[in-house]
């Protein structure tokens, strides 16, 4: 590709134009470009976009020569969201399908932009479109997780054309993406915890509240649990099972991650709430007869049906606000079981191996704050290692 500097006058002055010689059906044919540079004192400055201005069409000419690149870059994510419902497993394919349903392919089928024509410059667009009005309802922009979420989904597509030859590289590389925010967890202490329990002890969830709170359960793990997961025998509750929804719920014979799978003794009172359910199980059996829904689960309604994640999370609210009590999530409930082993001077590996995590540094990211028991010890030496006589 050839170009050359032309110059034009205008009412406010002369200005540089760049123009390339492009061909058309055999034809050639110029194409002007602005540069807003003034003829006077900016030809360096000309002829620098003029080189930049031949590279970038030659490398979209090569883009444009690879097979498959002509197609829209939104119809090229359905594809990779397509193959990779194979890759990966129902709750993560449901999550990558709802970001990009939801935030990804209505914004690139309005841009209408083929995968040739995806560049970081426009990526990084995107991706600062989100952060100021990103959210469905109008009222600003996305968290910082999930325009992490989003760049995710556009990272491993582009990843997939780069491996077929459809781009030769990634332009999703080195995106600036707004930086994440502290969440400060909210939590009940110890006080607030028994007082939640004595004013729940009759109501449905009550079990599920007071099992999450000991053993700092996720609710997936919680909903997840099978008579199969308690030995009454050995006085041992495993966690093997969980149940998740994201569009649809979906159970799995397996925990978040490896780490996950754990076993705890099962404290006095847990054992006398399980075995209390265990028997309402077997009359509620009886009651309903034919009627009743044979389950695995230990949670679930007299007719033996499983309780849906959003009834759990739905009730507990509802049951602070008529108790009057302080809000927070169920999911709090984990963090008070861990702000309560960390009150209690348990260090953060207890901590880590009690909840599950799979890494020390989520467990400290999250709870390090909490950890004043070891902070005062620390203190305490220094102080008397470097003190002063007054």
């Amino acid at each position: 590709m050839t170009g050359t500097l032309q110059t034009k006058k205008l009412k406010d002055g002369e200005f540089f134009y760049v123009v390339l010689y492009l061909y058309e059906d055999g034809k050639r044919k110029p194409k002007w470009i602005p540069t807003g540079l003034r003829v006077k004192g900016n030809k360096k400055r000309a002829e620098a976009l003029l080189r930049d201005a031949i590279r970038e069409h030659e490398q979209q000419q090569e883009l444009q020569a690879l097979p498959g690149s002509n197609m829209r870059f939104s119809d090229w994510i359905r594809q990779w969201l397509k193959e990779s419902k194979m890759r990966v497993d129902e709750i993560t394919w449901q999550g990558y399908m709802v970001n990009a349903e939801t935030h990804i392919l209505p914004y690139f089928d309005d841009l209408g932009i083929t995968l040739a024509d995806v560049t970081r410059t426009r990526l990084q667009a995107y991706v600062d479109f989100k952060a100021m009005n990103g959210r469905k309802d109008g009222k600003g922009g996305l968290a910082p997780k999930s325009i992490q979420h989003l760049r995710s989904i556009i990272q491993q597509a582009l990843k997939a054309a780069v491996l077929r030859e459809m781009i030769p590289t990634n332009p999703c590389e080195g995106l600036v993406l707004p930086q994440r925010v502290r969440y400060e967890y909210k939590f009940y202490n110890e006080e607030q915890l028994m007082l939640m329990f004595d004013v729940m002890r009759t109501e449905r969830i009550y079990p599920m509240v007071r099992i999450a709170s000991v053993y700092g359960l996720r609710r997936s793990e919680l909903l997840g649990l099978q008579w199969n997961s308690i030995d009454f025998h050995g006085n041992m509750i495993t966690i093997r099972h969980t149940v998740v929804k994201v569009q649809t719920t979906v159970a799995k014979d397996k925990t978040k991650s490896k780490s996950s799978y754990r076993s705890f003794p099962l404290v006095p009172d847990v054992r006398e709430l399980l075995l209390r359910l265990k028997a309402a199980e077997e009359e509620n059996r009886r009651l309903f007869g034919r009627e009743y829904e044979d389950s695995p689960y230990i949670f679930k309604w007299d007719n033996g049906k499983a309780y849906s994640t959003d009834y759990v999370s739905h009730r507990f609210n509802d049951l602070l606000k008529q108790k009057g009590l302080p809000h927070i999530r169920f999911h709090d409930l984990r963090h008070s079981c861990a702000s309560l082993l960390i009150a209690q001077g348990f260090s953060l590996k207890d901590v880590q191996e009690w909840l599950g995590h799979a890494d020390i540094t989520l467990t400290a990211n999250t709870y390090a704050h909490l950890d004043m028991t070891r902070k005062k010890n620390i203190a305490n030496s220094l102080a008397g290692s470097l003190a002063i006589p007054c």
